[in-house]
């Protein structure tokens, strides 16, 4: 049997091209091919290997007919089309937890330069000039650390810091009380770390829910003479709100590692006052390299010479001969994960999933990880099935498989039941055909409906004329309905509507949706 052949095209550790081939893999090593020349040779190969320089499109994906798998060496994956990799069957895998430590320590660096104004101070000194008095710097010591996300990396920072005697607030609404106590780090919402905190350090994945989430508005809350640090993804804090403010004073000083734009040949950022900022270099240790490149070796010459899948993205961990059997499941599970993670805002506790009729009697725990990473995924991109119960497990989230063996009025059917914080909420779905995915049944009431793009999720007061008003302002705003369907508890009583849409549905409108008689909350959803 013929080798599978491998690219790498980004700088990776020699060790990669060693494990490669002493897996069994023909690698070719090409870093620094530009957008044609990968286009011309990638049709040649299983498997891709990249950092963050090259860019997986999918104009890639259309001429990489033997493409099996693209390997990230690291976490991020903004530089792959994973849409179109999943719809040309290739399995884009990432390497999540080696560049950790090192992403962690890059941010107390920053940390340290920031507080004691170490590059000016160099640079002066080494000019000639003895300015001793012009660079008086801060302590880290009983200082509050704002994390804002506390996940693997910000758990890591953390620890760090409560090492350097600082107190840590936390902002994570995955973080549990339970893993809160053994980091060591008091729980806090967004509004108390941006008022207490005297540094903030942001580590979170950028998602629609995170993108820009150090604003102006809440830059302006923070306390005169804060100091932020960003060492996670740029476009999470608002680089010209940081400028501003650090001219007038009201930041003192600032630490980048990332930006809106890379490569950040320019940017509004620089020149400003008390500022460093280091080209992308969270995961440039020798060490983190020699990790990624180990691991995204050995996970991808598992997958082209076993079948094996370890930390993918777009694909669940399921056995050639369970596949057939098992892939339309997996769709429903990891929707009705998704319908219920979309509604979720606040502290998962636990997550349950049961299994009623046939599905029960197969292998089922590829279904409720998929369905935990649906869950999961609206707050954390970097989920996937694999690594979804690690991260429940870190941030203390309950997970139960429960199967059935009564009789349900489907052949098969899978509930899923949210508890956190605030409530306690199940979703109940089946297959219609043994293929077409379908809500039948949310907290209690009976309801119908397929998934869609653009689905309106409606609680309301069960009363005369809400329909009406719902379909009129929507009409008005020439929304066109594709269908509508209700449930309700009891006549008069709770009722819940979902309507499918043609288009998108812009904030403004979902405000004057929010706003209608008889609405107790309005939700806009996508599968």
């Amino acid at each position: 049997m013929a080798k599978p052949k491998v690219l790498i095209s980004d700088e990776l550790s020699p060790r990669a091209v060693e494990i490669f081939s002493e897996r069994g893999c023909d690698v070719d090593f090409k870093p620094g091919l530009k957008p044609a020349e990968l286009r011309e040779i990638i049709g040649n190969y299983e498997g891709l290997a990249i950092r963050s320089a090259t860019k997986v499109t999918a104009e890639v994906m259309a001429v990489a007919k033997k493409l099996k798998v693209v390997g990230r060496a690291g976490i991020g994956v903004d530089n792959v089309d994973i849409k179109s990799a999943t719809a040309n069957g290739v399995v884009v895998m990432n390497t999540p937890f080696g560049n950790a430590i090192t992403t962690a320590e890059h941010a107390i660096a920053l940390m340290f330069a920031v507080a004691r104004q170490v590059p000016e101070a160099n640079a002066s000194t080494q000019a000639g000039k003895w300015e001793k008095n012009k660079f008086m710097g801060t302590e880290l010591s009983f200082k509050t650390l704002g994390l804002i996300g506390c996940g693997n990396i910000g758990s890591i920072v953390a620890e760090r810091a409560i090492g350097l005697k600082m107190r840590v607030v936390a902002y994570d609404p995955f973080l549990s009380d339970q893993r809160a106590t053994e980091l060591g780090v008091e729980k806090a919402t967004l509004e108390q770390v941006l008022a207490r905190a005297d540094f903030i350090t942001v580590h979170t994945p950028l998602t629609e829910q995170t993108k820009n989430i150090l604003s102006r508005a809440n830059l302006m809350k923070t306390k005169k003479g804060v100091r932020i640090i960003n060492c996670a993804r740029g476009g999470l804090v608002d680089e010209l709100a940081v400028r501003d403010l650090l001219v007038s004073g009201h930041i003192a000083g600032a630490g980048f590692d990332v930006f809106v734009e890379e490569p950040a040949k320019e940017n509004v950022l620089f020149g400003a006052p008390n500022l460093v900022c280091t080209p992308h270099l969270g995961a440039s240790t020798l060490e983190a390299q020699e990790n990624v490149a180990l691991q995204v070796a050995e996970q991808m010459s598992d997958y082209l010479l076993t079948g094996a899948i370890v930390n993918s993205l777009n694909m669940p961990n399921v056995t050639a001969e369970e596949a057939p059997r098992l892939a339309p499941f997996l769709d429903l599970a990891e929707k009705l994960g998704s319908f219920a993670g979309q509604l979720t805002d606040s502290d998962i506790k636990a997550v349950s999933v049961e299994y009623e009729g046939d599905v029960a009697a197969l292998n089922v725990k590829p279904l409720s990880q998929v369905a935990l990473m649906g869950v999961l995924r609206p707050q954390l991109t970097s989920v996937n099935m694999v690594n979804a119960p690690v991260i429940a497990r870190e941030r203390g989230i309950e997970m139960a498989e429960v199967k059935h063996e009564r009789s349900s009025d489907y052949a098969s059917m899978i509930r899923l039941t949210v508890t956190s914080e605030k409530f306690t909420r199940s979703v109940t779905g089946t297959l219609f055909g043994g293929t077409r995915p379908r809500i039948v049944n949310i907290k209690g009431m009976e309801i119908e409906a397929e998934f869609a793009p653009h689905m309106l999720y409606i609680t309301n007061d069960d009363k005369p004329g809400f329909i009406g008003r719902l379909g009129s302002l929507l009409g008005e705003n020439k929304v066109n309905i594709a269908t509508f369907h209700l449930g309700r508890d009891t006549p008069g009583g709770s009722a819940i509507a979902l309507v499918q849409v043609d288009q998108p549905i812009s904030p403004e409108l979902m405000d004057k949706i929010a706003k209608l008689e008889s609405v107790v909350t309005a939700k806009l959803l996508g599968f």
